[in-house]
């Protein structure tokens, strides 16, 4: 489907509906994709996870993708 088929759906399905929530979304979705800012700008929290997870990374407190994959085999045979 091309970009313009798509748009042009997009408008038949917007002018349809009167799902009031559904609008706010596709809104606020469009509203992200032009949004002038190409940077996403991460939360307090966020950034502060971000911190302590390399933190225990520096420290060797991580696991292998092996190891988990191993941890999960031994859970879902229980």
């Amino acid at each position: 489907m091309s970009t313009i088929e798509l748009r042009k759906l997009l408008i038949e399905r917007i002018q349809v509906t009167d799902n009031e929530k559904l609008l706010e979304e596709a809104y606020r979705l469009l509203e992200f994709d032009i949004s002038d800012s190409d940077e996403y700008v991460l939360s307090e929290s966020q950034n502060a996870a971000i911190a302590e997870s390399r933190k225990q990374i520096e420290e060797g407190k991580y696991l292998t993708n092996e190891e988990v994959n191993r941890e999960i085999n031994k859970l879902l045979d229980k």
